[in-house]
């Protein structure tokens, strides 16, 4: 991928709201805000990959200073067009790397994007980056899938999500090394185009590991945002390290 603003470019940046709609339901975004603002109890806020703003924007009118880290200026344009995105501090940066001035009670990941960072390595310099921002006894928080292998059977890698007469996406597992790319094949007018987006899946407690090599630990972990308990069965997980107090 060369295009300086990764996989997330003008053409994805368009469409980014509409594509993911069921994020923006009022439900989903009260909630979210709801315990990070708890969160923060009065503190700033850094979101790591920012994008249009589905959090940052409601969060920030909730009385929460907010500053993002974000590699794709289109996306960051979405969010300046929106009503209170000028007032919103952006950094245009890798978030596993990009440093900005200042501590933060809380530092936030949300929507699978920690599976953006396609290396273990750089999954662990991104909670490294976390806890370098946060203030003591601040918290880092994660919102991720489960990695579906369970709906795999023996000798296929494929999960299907979406299947169409003109659509059809679908999630490819190599379990040996922990890729997976989510694929999409869309026919408009009689013309195909597909297209292939990287990510690397991981488990909690592979992430627990990471939190502790960046000096945090567990605080708690939830099936999610109001925080219903997480069990062998929950698909996704909300989980939260926090910074030693002293």
């Amino acid at each position: 991928m060369d295009d300086q603003d990764g996989f997330f470019g003008e053409r994805v940046a368009a469409a980014y709201d509409e594509s993911s709609a069921d994020m923006f339901e009022p439900g989903v975004v009260d909630a979210t805000v709801d315990f990070l603002a708890g969160l923060a109890d009065g503190g700033r806020a850094l979101e790591l990959g920012i994008g249009t703003g589905r959090i940052a924007l409601p969060l920030a009118r909730r009385g929460v200073p907010v500053h993002g880290i974000d590699l794709s200026r289109a996306m960051v344009s979405r969010l300046r067009a929106k009503p209170g995105g000028d007032s919103i501090g952006v950094t245009i940066g890798d978030f596993a790397t990009t440093r900005v001035d200042g501590t933060f009670s809380v530092v936030y990941l949300l929507f699978n994007t920690i599976m953006n960072l396609t290396t273990q390595a750089e999954q662990v310099a991104c909670f490294r980056n976390a806890a370098a921002h946060l203030e003591p006894g601040g918290c880092f928080v994660v919102e991720v899938v489960i990695p579906e292998l369970r709906r795999l059977p023996a000798g296929q890698n494929v999960v299907p999500f979406h299947v169409s007469p003109t659509r059809w996406a679908f999630d490819i597992y190599d379990v040996a090394t922990q890729a997976t790319s989510s694929n999409y094949v869309e026919v408009v007018d009689g013309r195909g185009e597909y297209r292939s987006i990287p990510f690397r899946y991981v488990w909690p407690s592979e992430l627990d590991l990471m939190a502790q090599l960046a000096g945090l630990h567990l605080r708690e972990r939830w099936d999610g945002w109001t925080r219903e308990a997480f069990t062998s069965e929950s698909r996704q997980h909300v989980s939260v390290w926090q910074k030693p107090a002293d």
